[in-house]
């Protein structure tokens, strides 16, 4: 509403105000009818002023209360004699509305009662035939499936701590995520019992027990269990089982990707599954919402967001074992969906599916996720509707995090001050040859200016920790800036650039380090270099990311000297890799170089390579494909990179 629009409002209350003030003298009545007049104008005009001058004050604000409402909770559930866990959420939800769809998948429906009795079998079950206990560390290796929620759940009841394994891991990598986290039994899939098969003789060396989720196995050392959960008791367990449960207790291990070549145990504390299962309030989400969920349950943000969150909320989710462009509104569409959940490339996805004239019918009001571009954003709107994007930027192990709560397209969150009073954080300066922050003469770190980007750092204190890898405390101390700005202040470092512009809103800017993304997956370089390296006719590899027209993130590209005398082998490199590495960790371009360019610290040199891409009409270095149907490497030509460009193949 104009300001001539809420003038004439007071003209005609003008005379009521008058007639009311009748009784009092002529000049009492003319003061008090200025000062209401006055008063009721500021209050007019009140919300005029502030959409021009503080446009999103009703947006901060309400994100402000939500975040308080929630941090007094956790507060609360702290301190309680016995602290009150996301299980117990869960108990209390099962006693709220225990017929109350809580899964939804592959056309069954598992209420949340449904869900608490079978989770109480498989916690018997384990109990009774492998020992478990409170504080025994189990390794998890299953696909999206309601077994997933019903295991994790049975082993919370007994105090135990989880390791949520990537179902893509093989080999030496599978094998390394035991030793990160010290666990003793590992509960498998059928399905991926080939991987574990493999590397059997090293889990029995480590006397690593393993249960199949089936009722038999033909394979020495792997345990069927599914006979046993069946015919075990349904009944409640006794909190005793998880009585030194505490808010600092380890809850899980979720795996990250890094720069030491292997993947990494994040220590994921109670608290911090708390904190991560607010999200879904913060961005609006209620108990009547129905949310969706594709993402992979190993990953942090299809399970602490997605499943934690349901949780939370007390709503109902949508499972799928993998996303699928071409069934995701018809599902949306079947199950009443409200709130999807998505990767950068989750929203190219579906931008890509053919047009239909139904593109709208749908109930979908929020998005909740990261990594996608802003043209693929503004694209996503107009052919979809108006759907509120959630944009998030953090890390598994960090401590800072944000949330774009407005409706500003290509922001990862908004800077206010109760965030950075309890959240403490700064952007400093980056170089990212020599890929460290920049210091002053004072050996302090350097801020950056309103508008540059920088390394985002996130404050270490006794509320807001740093928890680290587990079985790493050599990588856990990588992370950790030392006499930032102060003697004896530390910080974790993202490896993250983030922009901070002059209203206040965050940016995401790019990775440094060692680690690139494709397909919403972390790839660490020096883990592929290591692969690469293990073909017979590679000497030295040096693995980047590199970036594709319309793809989000960065695809694998190496650069590789060949061992002196030996020739190229594109079928044997993809036969090695294929064997090792997941396939969106695999490098789908090689370029051949008499020698790999090191810095002064012998350090690869990347940021050159990154520069000149893939493209042979400028690199005169001999380069390659990887052609999957082929399965082999084969010479990158013109007319191959055209295609690639213009999107004819599939990456």
């Amino acid at each position: 509403m104009c300001l001539a629009s809420h003038i004439r409002e007071l003209h005609c209350a003008a005379p009521l105000l008058s007639y009311k003030l009748s009784l009092g003298s002529s000049s009492a009545r003319m003061d008090m009818y200025v000062w209401l007049t006055l008063l009721v104008a500021g209050l007019c005009v009140l919300p005029a002023v502030l959409r021009t001058l503080c446009p999103y004050f009703v947006q901060d604000w309400t994100y402000i209360l939500h975040a308080v409402r929630f941090g007094l909770r956790l507060e609360l559930y702290k301190r309680r004699a016995r602290f009150y866990s996301i299980l117990d959420g869960f108990l209390d939800a099962v006693r709220k509305h225990p017929h109350k769809p809580f899964i939804y998948f592959m056309g069954e429906t598992h209420s949340y009662s449904d869900v608490d009795r079978e989770s109480n079998k498989v916690a018997r079950a384990l109990q009774k035939v492998a020992g478990l206990k409170e504080g025994d560390s189990v390794a998890l290796f299953l696909g999206n499936e309601p077994y997933f929620i019903w295991v994790w759940l049975g082993l919370a009841k007994l105090g135990c701590v989880v390791a949520l394994l990537n179902f893509n891991i093989r080999s030496k990598s599978l094998l390394h995520c035991f030793s990160c986290c010290g666990a003793n039994v590992l509960i498998v899939d059928q399905e991926l019992c080939g991987a574990v098969e493999e590397i059997l003789p090293a889990l029995k060396e480590k006397r690593i027990s393993v249960y199949v989720l089936s009722d038999a196995c033909s394979t020495d050392g792997i345990k069927g269990i599914s006979q046993a959960i069946t015919q075990a008791p349904d009944e409640a367990l006794s909190p005793s089982l998880r009585a030194n449960v505490k808010v600092n207790s380890t809850a899980l291990y979720i795996y990250t990707s890094g720069t030491t070549g292997l993947p990494k145990a994040a220590t994921v504390t109670h608290q911090k599954v708390w904190a991560a299962s607010f999200i879904q309030g913060v961005c609006g989400v209620t108990s009547e919402d129905v949310f969706y969920l594709n993402l992979p349950l190993y990953h942090s943000a299809g399970f602490l967001i997605g499943f934690a969150g349901c949780i939370e909320r007390g709503n109902s989710l949508v499972l799928r074992r993998k996303f699928s462009a071409s069934h995701f509104w018809d599902d949306c569409r079947k199950y009443n969906v409200t709130v999807m959940q998505y990767i950068g490339e989750t929203m190219r996805y579906l931008c890509n599916t053919p047009k239909r004239e139904n593109d709208r019918d749908h109930k979908v009001k929020i998005a909740i996720g990261n990594g996608v571009r802003v043209d693929v954003w503004n694209e996503f709107l107009n052919r979809f509707g108006n759907i509120y994007v959630r944009e998030l930027y953090a890390a598994t192990e960090g401590n800072i995090g944000f949330i774009n709560y407005t409706t500003k397209v290509g922001v990862v969150g908004r800077v206010n001050f109760l965030h950075k009073k309890f959240f403490p954080y700064a952007l400093i300066k980056f170089d990212i040859e020599k890929e460290e922050p920049v210091r002053n003469a004072d050996g302090f770190c350097v801020p950056v200016a309103p508008g540059e980007p920088g390394l985002m750092i996130g404050k270490v204190t006794v509320k807001n920790p740093f928890v680290g890898y587990a079985g790493n405390k050599q990588q856990t101390e990588k992370k950790i800036l030392r006499d930032v700005f102060v003697k004896g202040d530390l910080y974790f470092n993202s490896g993250d650039l983030l922009k901070i512009d002059h209203e206040k809103f965050v940016y995401f800017q790019d990775r440094v380090g060692d680690t690139f993304r494709w397909k919403g997956e972390n790839v660490a370089t020096t883990e592929v270099a290591d692969i690469l390296t293990m073909v017979d006719c590679i000497e030295e590899a040096n693995v980047y990311g590199v970036t594709v027209q319309g793809h989000e993130g960065r695809i694998g590209m190496a650069a590789v000297v060949l061992k002196e005398g030996k020739d190229f082998d594109g079928t044997d490199t993809c036969r090695v890799i294929a064997n090792y590495l997941p396939v969106y960790a695999r490098p789908r371009f090689i370029r051949i170089q008499s020698s790999l360019e090191l810095t002064g610290t012998f350090k690869m040199k990347k940021v050159k390579l990154v520069e000149e891409g893939f493209d042979p009409a400028l690199i005169r270095d001999p380069l390659y494909f990887l052609d999957l149907v082929e399965k082999k490497y084969i010479a990158l030509t013109q007319e191959i990179y055209n295609s690639v460009i213009a999107g004819d193949v599939k990456l």
